[in-house]
């Protein structure tokens, strides 16, 4: 299983997915079984480490973001299985990409779809810390789903 998790500028919310991830998937010994990445729909952030307020926040949970942003191509269709969106607009900038391919489409997900509180909420996007704030409460709702996430995977 490859995973590709999907931001606006891949430097907040799909790096700390991708490190929330790779700690759950270690936890649960599936690490060997799914590989992860992220990207971002955007291209300000091509080549820049995770913002240093989600890696400090990261961090104190024994979290490691050390990925480096890159810019979502049509491509990952053909490498990931699923292309987990933080939000309802990366999700249609995905969906966009897909095009109007049945296949690449069904690949399109978001993220906190994978969270059974969320979905009962209601509430399926990850919210943006970049000007607000609040990567505490990201790295809450993104590992709830992914959680989630690894519990279907087991599946």
């Amino acid at each position: 299983m490859r995973l590709l998790f999907v931001c606006l500028g891949n430097i907040c919310r799909s790096p700390t997915a991708e490190g929330v991830m790779r700690s759950v998937l270690a936890a649960e010994g599936l690490a060997d079984r799914v590989s992860v990445d992220s990207a971002g729909t955007g291209s300000w952030h091509v080549g820049h480490a995770a913002d240093a307020r989600a890696r400090a926040a990261a961090a104190q949970r024994g979290i490691e973001l050390d990925s480096v942003a890159r810019q979502v191509s049509a491509a990952d269709f053909q490498d990931f299985d699923l292309l987990l969106a933080a939000d309802r607009s990366n999700e249609r900038d995905l969906l966009a990409l897909a095009g109007a391919d049945p296949a690449r489409r069904a690949k399109v997900r978001l993220l906190r779809s994978y969270d059974p509180a969320a979905v009962a909420a209601g509430d399926l996007e990850v919210p943006d810390p970049y000007y607000d704030g609040g990567f505490e409460h990201v790295l809450d709702v993104i590992e709830a789903a992914c959680k989630g996430l690894a519990c279907a995977i087991c599946q």
